[in-house]
């Protein structure tokens, strides 16, 4: 009886110990593989020692300008391990009806876009895409939970992939607030 409870009490443990180790791998970005613009496999995981800058984007919104402020942050610190990953979606007033191949075509031939575009995705509701899921829910990001209120939402992932900020949309991405985040970050890792 004896050994019974002790090899009951070693499983507990054992599992636990997993479950915990799970839980905190599932609190970074780098669990999620989605699709690019193009249809190809993104995968986070590449981006591991990146900050991340994620964006919902609609071509046909007031705020669609942020784009070219967008493109220019991008462009700025692109080589300093940072990285803007846009994810076009039509949840706010239809304001993204196009394709991926339109939405692509718009993004380079109006803004330049170089950064990387992801497929056309949901950002709210019940058919919302499970990379939102886990930066809109604290359970799922261990940090802050919120809801995306508008096309250009930012979510600023640290080095460690973990959720570090929530930016509003109409927050310009070249805000200083956004720009020292990157710099601080940046210097940080000189």
């Amino acid at each position: 009886m004896k050994y019974l409870i002790f090899f009951i009490a070693i499983t507990l443990f054992v599992n636990l110990g997993i479950c915990q180790n799970q839980t905190t791998m599932e609190k970074t970005i780098y669990q999620f593989k989605v699709k690019d613009i193009e249809g190809n496999t993104f995968d986070f995981e590449n981006l591991r020692g990146k900050k991340i800058m994620i964006v919902n984007t609609a071509s046909k919104c007031g705020l669609t300008g942020q784009y070219k402020e967008l493109q220019k942050l991008y462009n700025q610190y692109k080589y300093n391990d940072f990285v803007i990953v846009g994810f076009p979606a039509n949840d706010f007033l239809w304001q993204e009806p196009g394709s991926n191949k339109e939405i692509a075509k718009f993004c380079e031939n109006n803004y330049g876009v170089t950064f990387p575009m992801m497929s056309k995705i949901k950002v709210k509701g019940s058919e919302m895409h499970p990379l939102y899921q886990f930066l809109t829910q604290v359970g799922k990001n261990g940090i802050k939970s919120s809801s995306v209120s508008w096309n250009f939402q930012k979510y600023l992932i640290g080095r460690d992939g973990k959720l570090e900020k929530i930016i509003t949309p109409r927050t310009s991405p070249m805000s200083d607030e956004i720009v020292e985040w990157v710099n601080e970050k940046v210097l940080a890792s000189n």
